[in-house]
């Protein structure tokens, strides 16, 4: 188990479902609750037992479904019912009988919401903590209380504040995190108030939201002022902005403070565990995260690929294999010959300085025109063999290609494509139907391909963009078309550039099924 004086705590499965879009099966919030095991936090929220029928069948079925190695369950919670005895009250009785050694009990610290939205009086609020707290220890079970709209409730009435503070150190509860529910508070105000409640004598922790952007810094600024227990959510999912991004946090204390969070080469794994969260919660994932986005190690201009090729750390703050991330280098109109260069190295060429230069220029040249290689991996690989090739190698060539989209009688739209390639001495015609043009030149130009090379069975159009470029307007206007593909193995991404959506589309499809036999081992011819 986690070591106790430091306490990473993830509530991703309450506080971060509640993001708009983001709906939770049971079946998700135990796969999600594998992960963060995996990475090695020290709690894991599991829901509101009693209150969500949902949240009621994840706890009965992580008793017999989940084997945690590193995390503790803990059943989130509020207090009692003004005028109600803890031990009467039927959400209490369900945190007792949700089976997680923790609970985790919310609890008004701001005045105003006391008597508006609970309706009760500040003494009777104070009851209330002091009884469920105490209920709930004398059961058996370790009781942290989240002290909701804390800042806010401080600039209020301070001293009532901090009162529920100590009033819930005094009934047993072992951490009261202080919650920037709002989140509206900045890093200088609130370490200072973080400061005030650590004077209580009370073990304090943090709870952030993102809505002033500063939900990971707040958070590392608590924790200099004295809280020892922090929150968030994986990827920084939550309402509104989302909470303190919980990989952001573990990643800078860790590697910036010398914190000892998570178990030794867990770490190395986060990057990873980030990515298979999204894919249970199929929320885009953001490129530009701090520490495990894919872009986070990316690098695009000429002077730092530059810098970089004499010492990667001249341009990065750590080692991205740290997180299990990995550095990028972009090649785009702003490259230089060491952008080139290192990314000819990372995809396994050594390209000679009449290639690198060639290179260069030829990207300039097709940007100017409207292509982007920076998102289009494939399209800059093949350019490259083109280029160390000295002429054009591919595995088929086209005769011609055709697309006819009709409406029937019925209504119904029909695309209909058909190709002519040439290939290991055969010329072979296809014809292909798909719900939309370029769908239809899709498996046309597979069905034409798979006789000779069977292993394009596998290749799959996952992902496609279209895009109207600057500077251009009308239906005559150039479109730039992002392909991406699958194999069941990996994905990659073509472009095409063109006047008709359609060639665009193809130029893009091309390349992709190239690129798709060269990864599955097949020389050009």
């Amino acid at each position: 188990m986690a070591d106790d004086r430091f306490h990473v705590y993830d509530t991703t499965l309450r506080d971060g479902a509640q993001q708009e879009g983001l709906n939770l099966t049971v079946a998700d919030k135990l796969a999600i609750a594998r992960h963060l095991d995996s990475l090695g936090v020290g709690f894991i929220e599991g829901g509101w037992p009693g209150a969500n029928p949902k949240d009621t069948e994840f706890f009965r079925q992580a008793r017999t479904e989940l084997d945690l190695k590193h995390a503790r369950l803990a059943a989130f919670g509020a207090t009692r019912r003004a005028g109600v005895k803890a031990a009467d009250d039927p959400l209490v009785a369900a945190l007792r009988e949700s089976g997680a050694p923790v609970v985790t009990l919310v609890a008004k610290s701001h005045d105003r919401h006391v008597e508006l939205a609970l309706r009760t009086t500040l003494e009777e609020n104070l009851a209330m903590i002091r009884d469920t707290v105490s209920h709930l220890r004398a059961e058996g079970q370790r009781v942290f209380l989240d002290a909701e709209h804390f800042f806010d409730g401080y600039k209020s009435n301070p001293a009532y504040a901090l009162e529920v503070v100590r009033t819930a150190a005094e009934a047993g509860a072992d951490v009261i995190a202080l919650c920037d529910t709002n989140g509206g508070m900045l890093p200088d105000e609130l370490g200072e108030v973080v400061q005030e409640a650590a004077r209580t004598s009370a073990r304090v922790g943090i709870h952030c939201h993102d809505d002033t952007g500063c939900a990971v810094a707040n958070t590392l600024a608590a924790v200099q002022a004295g809280a020892t227990h922090v929150q968030g959510c994986a990827n920084g999912y939550g309402e509104r902005s989302g909470n303190a991004n919980l990989f952001t946090v573990v990643a800078n204390l860790q590697l910036k403070r010398g914190f000892d969070l998570v178990p030794t080469g867990a770490l190395a794994d986060m990057t990873r565990i980030a990515h298979a969260i999204t894919e249970v919660t199929n929320v885009t994932p953001n490129s530009h995260a701090p520490y495990v986005g894919t872009s986070a190690f990316a690098h695009k201009a000429g002077l730092h690929a530059s810098a970089i090729k004499v010492d990667p750390n001249l341009y990065q703050h750590i080692d991205p294999a740290e997180v299990g991330n990995d550095m990028r280098m972009l090649v785009s109109d702003m490259a230089g010959r060491a952008s080139v260069e290192l990314k000819g190295r990372e995809l396994g060429y050594e390209l000679t300085p009449d290639h690198t230069k060639a290179l260069v220029d030829r990207v300039k040249d097709l940007e100017s025109r409207g292509y982007t290689f920076e998102a289009a991996d494939a399209s800059f690989e093949l350019l490259l063999r083109d280029t160390v090739h000295g002429r054009r190698k591919r595995h088929f060539e086209v005769e011609s290609w055709r697309v006819i989209v009709e409406r029937t009688k019925g209504g119904e739209l029909v695309s209909e494509a058909t190709v002519k390639v040439h290939a290991k001495g055969e010329r072979i015609v296809a014809t292909g139907e798909g719900n939309g043009p370029v769908n239809a030149l899709d498996k046309a130009v597979r069905l034409a391909l798979e006789q000779l090379y069977p292993e394009l069975a596998k290749l799959e159009l996952v992902d496609y963009k279209v895009r109207i470029l600057e500077g251009t307007h009308g239906t005559d206007a150039i479109t730039r078309v992002l392909v991406t593909s699958s194999d069941d193995r990996a994905e990659w991404s073509t472009v095409g550039v063109a006047e008709n959506i359609i060639d665009a589309s193809w130029q893009a499809l091309e390349q992709a099924v190239t690129y798709g036999l060269l990864r599955a081992g097949r020389e050009t011819l």
